[in-house]
């Protein structure tokens, strides 16, 4: 089992404080495991197992807990069974309880307790209920294992062959840490095909009441083949109209609020550094999953630019970096990152830098910027091609390098 020391060093500060502790992710992302983590490490530190109640919701076992009812009087009657100590609540897939903002608000001040929560939907803290724990909770956002954590799995597991063929499959099959499970990889595809199935349905139609499955698939298929071109909701309806699919502009909006809420698919909002304001046209959309894009796009073109692209968002934001477009002049920077604090670096990404005329595009737009804020240019190469402080780094350092 990898322990996920990026996530619980950042949870660990959190815990016997008064907020609730909400992790969300996409399904199979390795919240579950990550709470069993949390949970020992509160056990290392002398509290009895007595004291600790896990649900799992998605579980034919706590079906009766879905209630809001049933959940209160369950955790109200642990609480009294441990003398009114602190008792510690992991409620996982906590989105499949009934009003349980109110359960949840209800409990922080009712008992002496400490709150763990995860969840598959991004919208899961907006909404009229979370007006009920607004400014009582931090949340904390959980992604698929990344390329380190892969090869740690592959190293545990003895499969571990190179850097190389580590960053080959996880450009292939993605980072949920299950399929390390399976030996072949036509099980991996299909372990897969069956996550992506889920999101679909449980998370996007069911939830959404879906009226077009069809069109839903057809377009999480073409933003997923499309992962890094910018784009607008007016454009994209033009494009499937090209193929035969008759849509509006209303319907591609909400299909995309479905599948962004699902995190199927991430958004990358574009950023004006000239005018310092966000821009609310032409975002670019990204896969929270490689191995969830390759399965539903419908190119069997293998585009190692977007690929490369895709990895290093998700690394920055797996690295708790808010990641934008940026817009400078008629230039663009594939990633402008902040974190609070002021922290702030750019990032332009590319396949190879093949020739001059490469270097010159990749770099240009980070010359542009009058600040000193970091810069750096991540693509294949082994040939270091830094220049004027802006820092050239192989992908693959970049990916593996410690990270906060």
């Amino acid at each position: 089992m990898i322990k996920r020391d990026k996530y619980l060093n950042k949870i660990i500060p959190f815990i016997d404080k008064q907020l609730i502790k909400v992790l969300i992710g996409v399904r199979r992302s390795g919240k579950t495991v990550l709470l069993g983590q949390i949970r020992d490490h509160i056990l290392a530190g002398g509290v009895s197992a007595e004291r600790i109640l896990y649900l799992n919701f998605e579980s034919f076992a706590s079906r009766r807990y879905t209630s809001a009812d049933e959940l209160y009087n369950l955790v109200i009657t642990k609480s009294r069974d441990c003398g009114g100590e602190r008792i510690y609540l992991f409620l996982d897939e906590i989105q499949e309880v009934e009003n349980w903002q109110k359960v949840v608000d209800s409990l922080s001040v009712d008992i002496d307790c400490d709150i763990y929560l995860t969840g598959s939907n991004s919208n899961l803290l907006s909404g009229e209920l979370a007006t009920y724990i607004s400014g009582r909770y931090v949340h904390f956002d959980i992604f698929p294992f990344s390329l380190a954590e892969c090869i740690e799995a592959e190293k545990q597991r003895g499969s571990f062959v190179s850097l190389e063929r580590s960053f080959d499959d996880y450009l292939r099959l993605g980072g949920l840490p299950q399929r390390f499970v399976f030996d072949d990889e036509s099980a991996v595809h299909t372990y897969i095909d069956d996550v992506f199935n889920t999101i679909v349905v449980k998370d996007v139609i069911a939830r959404n009441n879906i009226g077009d499955a069809a069109l839903l698939i057809r377009l999480t298929s073409f933003l997923l083949d499309n992962i890094g071109n910018p784009f607008s909701a007016n454009s994209i309806r033009n494009t499937l109209r090209s193929f035969g699919v008759k849509t509006s502009v209303t319907t591609i909006l909400s299909y995309i609020a479905a599948l962004q809420n699902a995190m199927i698919v991430l958004t990358a909002p574009r950023y004006d550094l000239k005018g310092k304001a966000l821009l609310s046209t032409n975002e670019k959309y990204y896969a929270t999953d490689l191995g969830l894009r390759n399965i539903v796009k419908s190119s069997e073109l293998v585009d190692y630019n977007k690929l490369y692209e895709n990895a290093v968002y998700l690394e920055l934001l797996s690295r708790g970096y808010k990641v934008y477009v940026g817009k400078v002049d008629d230039l663009e920077i594939d990633f402008v990152c902040t974190k609070s604090g002021g922290e702030k670096l750019y990032v332009q990404v590319a396949y190879l830098l093949a020739d001059a005329s490469v270097v010159k595009r990749e770099f240009r737009p980070l010359e542009k910027i009058d600040d000193n804020f970091p810069k750096f240019v991540i693509s294949g190469d082994r040939h270091d091609f830094s220049s004027g402080g802006i820092v050239h780094k192989n992908i693959l350092a970049f990916l593996t390098e410690v990270s906060a």
